[in-house]
């Protein structure tokens, strides 16, 4: 009897041992939070070949000449994000651009797909545009560069630029902005030429704009919208941009075209960022990423209106310049408002010396004083003490020496970047890890140690999230 019992006792001691880890197991399904899903709206800011020294130079510039600091260094939560490529530490735009759009590591060259040159991948643009959200695509350079072509081509070399065109019209994304098609928009001689890639675009149902005017005119609700200014990049912002889209015109233009019930994500490249880092060119540099940060404010007060739907991340590819905070002739001292000196990119520079010299036969260092005072702002008479912008004999002796070996224009701005306490280590790409911010949902995912191709796969996850 007592046997019977206590095998009753037992079963029913397992049956609400049972019953209670049921009822343990419902409330920690209940309460687990949810995986979280795609913001409605995510803008993708990259600065190409900006890290932290570009950022922090151009934010000192603006406190100093009475601006606020800059907009993307307000997001609140921040990564530092490895950059190096599948095959090399030092990473080209093309596999970074892979890396952050895709999510997978890949050669220096390839655009869209992985190492072996052969297998595709699929960027996050593309996955978001798969499950019915619009996609905008901005650069400040041309669009089939190698930054913007990551999110929509797939070619074993970033150098197919015409091909890369043609995956441009078949990706059938909303909104193109920014410049044109490197001059490989007709390659006849091309493997796989199918037609002028504007006149394809047309008959895709694209509306083609090359000018302000056209770009102007573009009404919301058109369905799909080409707009590319010219063939090449867009000019410096440095060199004055009234005839021509800002970044953050093109921004606002996307935001108007690509709204909608559904949502949209648009990446937006500061790619003269870049350019100005490979030329050592500080003042035109930190315009660039001044010029990039406006497009990202564009976007900020479209997030005040949104706040709950929208998500901002700010990263870079990689950095350009070996650009650094400190020269050893300015001690411990910056002096970034010296920056406000110079009036032109050095490319710009460099067309006016042309011209002057071509004008006069006879043209002497003494002619090319009045230009050096123009367009830097530097001084061949004075106290340096009054003004810093005087020179110093050691100063004047680095221009005339510039002038005599016919490299005036390299010599100008190494001088101004001294002055202002600024030094580069390279012309080319650096290994230097680069700065990721965020703001809005989700950005919480976007903190501490990461690696370029986690941004992409982050958001490939929750956008697939979204889906379920």
């Amino acid at each position: 009897m007592r046997k019977f019992l206590f095998l009753g006792l037992l079963a029913t001691l397992i049956a609400f041992a049972g019953t209670s880890r049921k009822i343990v197991d419902d409330a920690a399904t209940a309460a687990a939070p949810q995986s979280p899903s795609a913001p409605k709206y995510v803008f993708l800011f990259i600065g190409d070949g900006m890290s932290t020294p570009q950022r922090m130079i151009a934010d000192e510039f603006a406190r100093k000449t009475g601006h606020s600091q800059l907009a993307i260094n307000t997001l609140p939560h921040s990564a530092t994000t490895r950059s190096c490529s599948a095959n090399s530490l030092v990473t080209d735009s093309a596999a970074a651009a892979t890396a952050i759009a895709c999510g997978e590591k890949t050669n220096n060259g390839r655009i869209g797909m992985a190492s072996d040159g052969t297998t595709r991948l699929e960027s996050c643009a593309e996955v978001a545009h798969k499950l019915g959200y619009k996609v905008g695509i901005v650069t400040s350079v041309t669009i089939n560069h190698a930054t913007p072509s990551g999110f929509y081509a797939h070619r074993a070399s970033r150098g197919q630029l015409y091909q890369i065109g043609l995956d441009l019209v078949a990706s059938n994304f909303e909104y193109f902005g920014g410049g044109g098609l490197s001059g490989q928009f007709d390659k006849k001689d091309d493997p796989e030429y199918q037609g002028n890639i504007y006149e394809l675009a047309e008959k895709a149902g694209y509306v083609v704009s090359h000018d302000k005017a056209g770009f102007e005119a573009i009404q919301p609700g058109t369905p799909k919208v080409l707009a590319l200014i010219g063939e090449d990049m867009l000019r410096h912002a440095i060199d004055g941009q009234d005839d021509i889209p800002t970044l953050a015109e093109f921004t606002q233009k996307g935001i108007e075209l690509l709204n909608n019930p559904k949502g949209f994500f648009m990446m937006v490249e500061g790619g003269s960022i870049d350019y100005a880092g490979h030329a050592n060119d500080a003042a035109t540099n930190l315009r660039e990423v001044l010029a990039f940060d406006d497009a990202v404010r564009v976007a900020l007060d479209f997030q005040a209106a949104h706040p709950a739907d929208t998500l901002i991340l700010v990263t870079g590819d990689h950095e350009t310049g070996g650009m650094t905070m400190g020269f050893a002739g300015t001690g411990y001292a910056l002096y970034m408002e010296r920056l406000a000196n110079q009036k032109c990119s050095i490319g710009k520079f460099t067309s006016k010396l042309k011209k002057a010299q071509n004008a006069k036969a006879d043209f002497t260092f003494e002619d090319a004083k009045p230009l050096l005072t123009e367009n830097f702002g530097f001084l061949f008479e004075g106290d340096i003490k009054e003004n810093p912008m005087v020179l110093t004999e050691d100063e004047l002796q680095s221009l005339q020496e510039g002038f005599k070996k016919n490299t005036l224009p390299a010599a100008a701005r190494i001088l101004i970047s001294h002055k202002s306490g600024i030094a580069w280590t390279s012309g080319a790409h650096t290994a230097l890890p680069v700065l990721t911010t965020a703001g809005g949902p989700c950005a919480e995912l976007f903190t501490g140690f990461i690696e370029n191709c986690d941004i992409a796969n982050i958001l490939k996850k929750l956008y697939l999230n979204s889906a379920k």
